[in-house]
């Protein structure tokens, strides 16, 4: 079996533990270095090997990511990455497991919840599987499961957008926002709107998240008043469209989450170290 067919599938299962691509390929690479030390007559089913042992190195290393994202410079968002880059998006669940929004709202689970989660839903391995990966018993992982589609079922909505109503209601908003329209620019957000910023300490943005309609729009407007945009340049980023642009000669990405038709979740990416892979060329 040649390792390099499972490469992609693999990566994307790491990267969806993690919302790193920087960190899953550091463990994909160091499940490849112990498959070249393994004796491949003994495993019957190169897949499960595999998998299992991405997902427990993905798991050691967010165990130990949690702790630097608690003393990370503002909110820690993932690190977004082109659709093309994002490994096989061959059902629904895929796809939905890898978006911006699903990503972001994972990392309100605990470790074991997220990975049985995502082994769950994307991979569909059956519990026994994931109980061993995740080193419990199987009514335990089933818990795991529940607990973890509760938590996240509170934050999307049942009715997700085509991508085209999700780039029309993006494009809406750059017009909004650009032209300074703010009764425009409100009336596209939801009452709940929470609006995040990540800078990392690298680049000057937001230390907290901004919740509430009027506070939002006000945020936005204000940053168009007070900084030089460039071009709106309309990408695909893990599975729906997103706005790359510029403020005061940084690069932003801007990717939004929709609830009842309006903007939901508001995420701005700052960080130059998040930004290398949102294009596939």
């Amino acid at each position: 079996m040649d390792f390099e067919e499972y490469r992609s599938m693999l990566l994307g299962l790491a990267y969806r533990l993690l919302g790193s691509m920087w960190d899953a390929e550091d463990v994909v690479q160091e499940a490849w270095l112990r498959w070249q030390a393994t004796d491949h007559a003994e495993i019957r089913e190169p897949r499960a090997f595999l998998v299992t042992v991405v997902s427990r190195l993905a798991l050691d290393q967010l165990r130990s990511a949690r702790v630097k994202r608690e003393s990370y410079v503002g909110p820690w968002l993932p690190e977004p990455v082109a659709t093309a880059e994002a490994g096989p998006l061959d059902t629904a669940e895929l796809r939905d497991t890898v978006s911006y929004a699903t990503l972001h709202l994972m990392e309100r689970l605990s470790p074991p919840e997220r990975a049985v989660f995502v082994l769950r839903e994307a991979f569909e391995l059956p519990y026994d599987q994931i109980a061993e990966i995740v080193g419990s018993s199987v009514a335990n992982a089933r818990q795991l499961h529940h607990r973890a589609a509760q938590r996240l079922e509170q934050g999307r909505d049942r009715f997700q957008p085509t991508s085209e109503q999700h780039a029309e209601l993006l494009l809406k908003f750059v017009a909004a926002a650009s032209g300074g329209d703010l009764g425009a620019l409100t009336d596209l957000l939801h009452e709940d709107v929470v609006a995040w910023n990540d800078g990392g300490g690298k680049v000057r943005a937001a230390l907290r998240p901004i919740i509430g309609r009027e506070k939002v729009a006000a945020f936005v407007g204000g940053l168009v008043s007070r900084y030089a945009f460039g071009a709106a340049e309309l990408v695909e980023v893990n599975g729906h469209p997103a706005i790359l642009t510029s403020v005061a000669g940084n690069e932003q990405l801007v990717a939004i989450e929709i609830r009842d038709g309006r903007i939901h979740g508001l995420y701005g990416l700052l960080n130059p170290d998040k930004l290398s892979r949102v294009r596939t060329a």
